[in-house]
């Protein structure tokens, strides 16, 4: 689990850094630009030096070899075999080879070899030997010089030659130059470059990560005091500080945050104004209608004295007195929630009998519909509600249940698992659309408005069963599929105050025959 955490770790951070990636991505861009330049200088100063050597080595040699030329043309081989003078000549080059450890000479000669002492003949390659026996001029190859007195090997470079003498022979020359003192000092180079891009970096990362830190220290200003504004806490302001770009987002957000504070003001103005003038109204036609609903049913009470005309006014009348009186209460009802001023009334209850006593309530409309409801309910389900509130909302899904069910069955589920509670109600009727799924607990809202109403309804028994479910912490939500149904799911916390779990229920419903239960009215 540690080697997992570090490695998901710098992830997490640069997901929610931006100035870690920005001190990432740059550092990541400056290696590969200071390696690729730092391995183009190396390489341009090792071939540079070792050029220089070479051409060095290349020149010294030639000027021995140009000596020993002469001196070996003057030989008079009378008084000198020329063995003996190449043997003289070659100790000679050794000689001064030593001097200053300029070089390493080896000639080989029919009768002998002459080198320099300590000096492994091994040392020369055996391509630059094989070279030497087929051609001439000087050439020259890099080798590893090594040593039989003990010495550790050197990095060096063989210049080749051939002494012509008197006659048709020839020999090979051989000098061996150091380059030791040249890849020190190439090393030296390396490093210090190495060196210098390593603090190159530390001080770039500093550098940028400074930067970032001062180009975000104003949107961060800018984020808090958004978060505060959010909050609620409309009149905080940002500190404008200096004259730029940061002062500019200073006073801007000040701005917006006392433009919020008078379009807020304003709207709770108004929304106080709606609220006191619902109420008021409400709260005014309770008494005319109470008047008129005593003067209809006197009137309704000898509707057979009258004409058929006069007896269909009559029970006009009172129906949508009935009407009118639970729009009057659904608008107090909204005006209350509207105001925060909804309480709930707490109590354990069984949902599996509130539910079936609300089957029992709406049973006359189902017959009237042909319509038949059953409950599937497992098991008792107690949870802290307030009753009359979860029955209104059960009374509601089942009447429109029944209004829009075509005739069809349907099913009412109830459900608990851990510390939540569900109930379904799923209908087979003219189903719902995803945008009207969405809008159907908008206050006064109808599907289609061209279809007629055969139950009496305000256009706010969903929206007040949204509010009385949002009121006990749970949620009210619907699902449906045009020509299918719908179906209807209200998840409450089994005991009030405390947040809901997972419903126990699935919001689309299962398969049909899934769907069992036993039947309660019809």
């Amino acid at each position: 689990m540690s080697g997992r955490w570090a490695w998901f770790a710098p992830l997490k951070l640069w997901a929610r850094s931006l100035p870690f990636r920005v001190v990432v991505i740059t550092i990541a861009a400056s290696i590969a630009i200071l390696t690729a330049t730092g391995l183009f200088l190396l390489d341009q100063s090792t071939k540079g030096i070792l050029a220089g050597k070479t051409q060095a080595s290349v020149a010294e040699a030639s000027a021995v070899v140009q000596v020993m030329q002469r001196d070996l043309n003057a030989t008079d081989l009378r008084t000198t075999s020329v063995n003996e003078r190449i043997t003289r000549l070659a100790r000679e080059a050794t000689n001064r080879g030593q001097v200053g450890d300029q070089y390493f000479v080896v000639v080989e000669t029919p009768l002998s070899l002459v080198a320099t002492s300590g000096l492994d003949p091994a040392s020369i390659p055996d391509r630059i030997r094989t070279a030497m026996a087929t051609g001439d001029g000087l050439l020259s190859t890099p080798t590893l010089i090594t040593f039989t007195d003990g010495r550790e090997p050197e990095p060096g470079l063989v210049v080749a030659a051939r002494l012509r003498a008197p006659g048709s022979s020839s020999y090979p020359v051989f000098f061996l130059f150091s380059t030791l003192q040249e890849r020190q000092t190439l090393a030296a180079v390396q490093q210090a470059t190495w060196a210098t891009g390593a603090l190159l970096l530390v001080g770039l990362a500093l550098t940028v990560y400074l930067i970032s830190m001062l180009v975000l220290r104003p949107v961060r200003a800018a984020r808090l005091a958004a978060e505060r504004l959010a909050a609620g806490h409309l009149e905080d302001r940002m500190a404008v500080i200096g004259t730029e770009d940061q002062a500019a987002l200073a006073r801007s957000m000040n701005h917006m945050a006392s433009e919020l504070d008078k379009k807020i003001t304003q709207l709770e103005n108004l929304s106080a104004v709606q609220q006191r003038f619902v109420s008021d109204v409400s709260h005014e036609l309770r008494t005319p209608l109470t008047t008129v609903r005593m003067a209809a049913e006197v009137i309704h009470a000898k509707k057979d004295q009258f004409d058929p005309p006069t007896a269909r006014s009559a029970e006009l009348l009172s129906a949508q007195l009935d009407r009118f009186e639970d729009l009057l209460t659904d608008l107090l009802e909204i005006s209350r929630f509207d105001a925060g001023a909804a309480e709930l009334t707490l109590d354990f209850t069984d949902l599996v009998t509130l539910v079936a006593e609300e089957i029992d309530a709406v049973a006359p409309l189902a017959v009237e519909f042909g319509t038949t409801i059953t409950i599937d309910a497992p098991e008792a389900v107690v949870a802290e509600v307030d009753s009359r509130r979860i029955r209104r909302i059960v009374r509601n899904l089942l009447t429109n249940a029944i209004e829009h069910g075509e005739h069809r069955p349907i099913q009412v589920h109830v459900r608990s698992e851990g510390e939540t509670v569900a109930i379904a109600v799923r209908d087979h009727g003219v189903g719902l659309t995803a945008a009207e799924a969405r809008q159907v607990f908008d206050r006064f809202w109808r599907a289609d408005p061209a279809r007629g109403r055969r139950v009496g309804g305000t256009g706010l028994g969903l929206s007040i069963s949204s509010e009385d479910a949002r009121l006990h912490g749970g949620s009210l939500e619907a699902w449906g599929k045009p020509g299918v149904g719908a179906q209807f799911r209200l998840t409450l916390p089994r005991r009030a105050g405390r947040a809901p779990g997972p419903s126990p229920w699935p919001l689309v419903p299962p398969p049909e025959n899934q769907e069992v239960g036993h039947a309660v009215a019809s």
